[in-house]
């Protein structure tokens, strides 16, 4: 079986109903990503953090995969298929997709301030008070601006087996994940789903581009490979 590796960014859970990470403001749900989205905001407000992530959590409760979610677990069918995303909620594996990395954290995990290795799934309110094992406070288990990215190297080596190579609803200028893009093999035929989409065969061999959204893009996708 041929191997698809997925890249996939913000775009392909909007047509859930999850905001992307940042608006045009560079706001994340009317706030400055690095009041919660870094160590820094947690040091200065925890409260405001863990608040800011209860929310989210909550959110992901009232949405569901979309189309596009379910055609990518479709694919395993009649492909390997590997999923790299920068989101951090848990559609594609609620969709059925088997095989998923999240560069960016879980939503649903948290994991203790001082042992990163103790990671617990996590439905309900992360509170002050909330502990680990070893009686550290609990944080979201969430790769904040500034920190390492665990499973960077073994989304590296993921990529570089990729036969195809399909890109959806990502910028591809967040960092170190856009990088991943210069680790295929140089025939590597490349898939890129945006409706805005900022690169082009310029850019990059094998390059197609398919300006649509996710779903629309998903659907396009399948037609011109099978």
């Amino acid at each position: 079986m041929k191997r698809i590796v997925v890249l996939t960014g913000a775009g392909m859970s909007a047509e859930s109903g999850i905001n992307t990470f940042r608006d045009a403001d560079g706001l994340w749900e009317g706030h400055d990503v690095m009041e919660v989205a870094s160590p820094q905001g947690w040091y200065n407000n925890p409260d405001l953090v863990l608040d800011f992530y209860n929310q989210r959590r909550k959110r992901l409760f009232e949405v569901s995969p979309n189309k596009g979610h379910e055609l990518l677990a479709v694919l395993e069918q009649n492909y390997l298929v590997d999923i790299i995303t920068q989101n951090v909620d848990d559609l594609h594996e609620r969709a059925g997709s088997k095989n998923v990395i999240h560069l960016h954290g879980e939503l649903l995990k948290v994991r203790s301030t001082q042992h990163e290795h103790l990671v617990y799934h996590w439905e309900k309110d992360l509170l002050p008070g909330d502990l680990c094992e070893s009686g550290s406070q609990l944080r979201p288990h969430i790769v904040w601006f500034g920190e390492a990215v665990p499973l960077l190297e073994k989304a590296i080596e993921i990529t570089a087996s990729a036969d195809i190579l399909l890109i959806i609803g990502t910028s591809m200028q967040v960092y170190p994940a856009a990088s991943l893009i210069n680790y295929i093999g140089s025939h590597t035929p490349i898939y890129f789903i945006d409706p805005k989409p900022n690169i082009s065969a310029r850019d990059f061999n094998n390059l197609t581009v398919i300006s649509e959204k996710a779903v629309k893009g998903m659907e396009r996708f399948i037609e011109l490979i099978n």
